[in-house]
């Protein structure tokens, strides 16, 4: 429920000033008159509101209400009657805040879709699309558990990619701290030692170097580099937060070596899985492609698949603007035609985003493992440069002596 600021006079004709939750205005000035106050001027507290609700929620809390909703719906209860019982038995602030709001703009007649539209930070693009349709088709209830079933898939392989890449990170951390200290601090004692080699020109290259970068990194250049650093991952952040830097980004994302044909897959995957669960339920396949391309959660992605609702609207197949996009792999694209031929492409699609989740899933596993001896050997390596940089001069004033 959002809250309001009031002002108003007690019983004794004393002035007074609080805060106090309510639906509406209007149950705002009822439940005060039940304390016995009347409002003088009463307004939303904006700050607060946007406070509850700019701050995300936990994927697997939001599988839990999609699911818990879900099963509420198939067993009868009014779909009011069913966010409000979810309102109350949710134990984080910022979501049963949000779900009073998307209670009180359903209760006003909104489209349970339209109200979760505006707490994107809540819920996701997929659950919006897939509520829409199913709220227009009349399978909400079977919508939800496919969402609740999805965002859980999502949050269980984030979760084993997370905890996979946690060592590397460490291993990563720990070896460029390692690295770090010796440079600032270890190497610059070598210093007045090299001094008379460098005179004389026979200080090697690559011990110089490294003396040259050891002391820059203790200068306040180091600490302009680092400031200018800091203000450039600003910028391009916030141009990332632009229709066209979330373009740009997209398309990085795809075309990453190694990982962008990760990103790729799920991404097509996605797409895969909501357009065939919405054949499945009916939903005419213009109106499918429209939804479908926005869970695709790639904005590169979405646009090949605008371009392949143009031309399906003119009487062309699915498959062929797919492939001339260019980012749909060809087996995928052969499937589809042939599911097109035989009128089973709600079924095959829906294949087709289990093998490419499954294959993905595997190749991702197999690359982050391969990353923790990659990082060993980074690591190794930088701290052997340093120690052959230094050693190196000292073999020579030894075999000079």
């Amino acid at each position: 429920m959002p809250d309001f600021q009031y002002t108003a006079r007690d019983s004794a004709g004393k002035k007074v000033a609080g805060q106090i939750a309510a639906a509406t205005e209007r149950e705002a000035v009822r439940m005060l008159a039940g304390q016995a106050l009347f409002p003088l001027d009463i307004k939303t507290d904006s700050k607060a509101t946007a406070r509850k609700s700019n701050k995300r929620v936990k994927g697997q809390t939001m599988a839990q209400v999609y699911g818990q909703l879900s099963s509420l719906l198939r067993s009868g209860v009014p779909l009011l009657r069913s966010i409000k019982v979810l309102q109350k038995q949710a134990s984080n602030d910022t979501l049963a805040f949000v779900l009073g709001e998307v209670h009180s703009q359903v209760e006003e007649g909104t489209n349970i879709a339209d109200a979760m539209a505006q707490y994107p930070k809540v819920f996701s693009e997929v659950c919006i699309n897939m509520s829409r349709a199913g709220a227009e088709g009349g399978f909400l209830e079977d919508a939800l558990d496919r969402v609740a079933k999805f965002t859980e898939q999502q949050e269980d392989l984030k979760g084993e990619t997370i905890g996979q890449l946690a060592y590397p990170v460490f291993l990563g951390t720990v070896g460029s701290l390692l690295v770090a200290g010796l440079v600032i601090f270890f190497v610059p004692k070598f210093g007045d030692m090299f001094d008379n080699l460098r005179e004389r020109g026979e200080l090697p290259i690559v011990t110089d170097w490294l003396l040259a970068f050891s002391e820059s990194l203790r200068t306040i250049w180091a600490f302009v580099g680092v400031l200018v650093i800091l203000f450039g991952v600003v910028a391009v952040n916030n141009y990332f937060q632009t229709d066209t830097g979330k373009r740009t980004r997209d398309l990085i994302k795809i075309r990453l070596p190694l990982v962008g044909k990760v990103f790729l897959a799920f991404a097509v995957a996605r797409f895969c899985r909501v357009l065939g669960t919405l054949l499945q339920n009916g939903v005419p396949i213009l109106k499918s492609l429209e939804i479908s391309s926005q869970a695709s959660g790639n904005r590169i992605i979405a646009g090949a698949i605008d371009n392949a609702t143009d031309n399906i609207t003119s009487g062309e197949s699915l498959s062929k603007p797919l492939a001339q996009s260019g980012y749909f792999p060809g087996a995928v694209v052969e499937m589809i035609s042939v599911a097109e031929e035989s009128n089973t492409l709600d079924n095959v699609l829906i294949e087709i985003a289990d093998n490419l989740e499954k294959r993905t899933a595997r190749q991702l596993s197999l690359a982050v493992r391969l990353l923790e001896p990659i990082m060993l050997l980074v690591m190794a390596g930088a701290v052997l440069l340093v120690v052959i940089a230094l050693l190196m001069p000292v073999i020579k004033m030894s075999s000079a002596i």
